[in-house]
């Protein structure tokens, strides 16, 4: 589904790799993978074992690096990072990695999340004297792991990770190690792979794939993971908890290519179809996909239905990003820029329309009119989700329900907002059928934009029924 103005946005990508020769080099690559997580900015910083070296700057990853002398970035370990404003301003100071030096030592910092409480530790770390550089939330957790000038290793480090509440994977970058650590609640995706002695870790596990690397674990609910020269170091800093993946990773936000917590990408959006087929069917011609993270969906329903899959919808891929448009009528041109109907194939027909998601509907009701306009007799919109009537607290861009149009209609108001002809939704269960595949390693999903239940409260409460370690 296209950002609608301001629509699902991509929360952020990580990237580290430690013990590679070309470790600059492969972390541009990761991070090229995983663009579709982040667009206003990119970095990268680098150790030698003695220093750390950094280059960043506002834009996609090719632009960032365009005039990169990568020789400079000389090191044979390295974390990077893409980005999406969560929190904090579009400015080159709160790119990341975020560097911090110090007399004894330097630290690089790389997050994909949200520190809901990070405004409380802001004032309470100012109130004892820091002067905190950027308005990222990432940089807190920085000055609380050297907080009383303690020194940033493993003990430090969990126990500034276990006074921050909300979603959050780290890498954080020394000159003689790398940490990774997952939130307790597991929210955010983070893998481990390996690319011959080297270790790699990422958002994504298709950036594994774009390297060469081979997957190996997922980095688990409340981990802490520290590599070395001396290889790799697992421990547990928060209690053992039932996961609560983000269930838009596997909606909208990831890779088809992806896995997340042993589930791939596509196998899950193509399942969300033919869940959505047997709640929803439609007497209808065809199904068409709304590109790019709905194709799988619409696929998965045409098998179950038995209706054709036609290509009824194109996207211009030389289009920028349109939901900055300053005025109504250059947001309009801008879709249509981007996507065009095939009148050849919807003229006439009776359409079911696959989209993985509405927030605002502006997008939708775009697209059903394109479609009218090229002579498609009916569009029966089918969403391979539940409806989004929540704001998401933990890194993506839903903040207020006012601007949900679920949260403000019935789906027959919906309907005839947008203009189609009906509409449906996938169930909670359709949703969890596709995605849980395995309750015994810890496969539950996070549906809280969906729901209302979120798994952590900015109090730091929480739904998990923990168990002992």
């Amino acid at each position: 589904m296209l950002a609608e103005i301001k629509g699902i946005n991509e929360e952020c990508g990580v990237f580290g790799i430690w013990g590679h020769d070309k470790a600059a080099e492969l972390t541009y690559y990761g991070l090229h993978s995983m663009q579709h997580r982040g667009q206003e900015g990119a970095g990268i910083v680098v150790s030698d074992g003695k220093e750390l070296t950094a280059h960043k700057g506002l834009g996609l990853v090719n632009d960032v690096f365009k005039k990169a002398k990568f020789e400079e970035l000389a090191g044979r370990n390295a974390v990077g990072h893409v980005r999406y404003t969560t929190q904090g301003g579009k400015v080159i100071e709160n790119v990341q990695p975020l560097l911090f030096r110090t007399q004894t030592g330097s630290m690089a910092l790389a997050h994909n999340g949200n520190i809901m409480n990070a405004h409380q530790l802001r004032g309470e770390l100012e109130d004892e004297g820091s002067i905190l550089q950027t308005s990222s939330d990432t940089e807190v957790l920085a000055h609380l792991i050297r907080r009383g000038g303690q020194r940033t290793n493993e003990t430090s480090i969990s126990t500034a990770l276990n006074q921050v509440v909300g979603a959050y994977a780290y890498l954080i970058l020394k000159e003689d190690r790398m940490y990774a650590a997952l939130d307790p609640a597991g929210i955010r995706p983070l893998s481990i792979g390996k690319l011959g002695d080297a270790y790699v870790v990422a958002s994504e596990t298709c950036a594994f794939d774009q390297i060469g690397a081979t997957f190996e674990r997922e980095v688990l609910p409340g981990e802490l993971v520290t590599i070395s020269d001396d290889g790799i170091e697992i421990r547990r800093f928060a209690p053992r908890g039932g996961r609560k993946l983000c269930a838009m990773e596997y909606v909208y936000l990831s890779r088809p290519d992806s896995d997340l917590n042993h589930v791939n990408v596509h196998a899950s959006r193509k399942q969300m179809g033919v869940e959505l087929a047997k709640e929803a069917p439609v007497d209808a011609d065809m199904v068409i996909g709304v590109p790019d993270s709905s194709i799988s969906a619409a696929i998965g329903y045409a098998e179950e239905s038995g209706l054709p899959y036609e290509m009824g919808i194109l996207k211009n891929r030389y289009v920028g990003r349109t939901f900055i448009q300053p005025s109504q009528e250059l947001r309009e041109q801008g879709v249509k820029m981007k996507l065009s109907p095939v009148r050849g194939i919807v003229e006439g027909k009776r359409i079911v329309m696959i989209d993985d998601s509405i927030v605002r509907g502006t997008t939708s009701k775009r697209i059903v009119k394109m479609l009218k306009q090229a002579g498609a007799k009916e569009v029966h919109v089918r969403i391979a989700s539940p409806s989004i009537q929540h704001p998401c607290y933990y890194g993506i861009d839903m903040s207020t329900r006012k601007e949900l149009i679920a949260a403000n209609n019935s789906p027959e108001e919906i309907c005839e907002i947008i203009g189609a002809d009906s509409i449906a939704y996938l169930s909670e269960r359709g949703l969890e059928q596709a995605i849980v595949k395995d309750k015994t390693i810890n496969q539950g999903v996070c549906m809280a934009c969906m729901t209302g239940r979120y798994p952590v409260m900015e109090n730091g409460e929480t739904e998990i029924n923990y168990t002992k370690c």
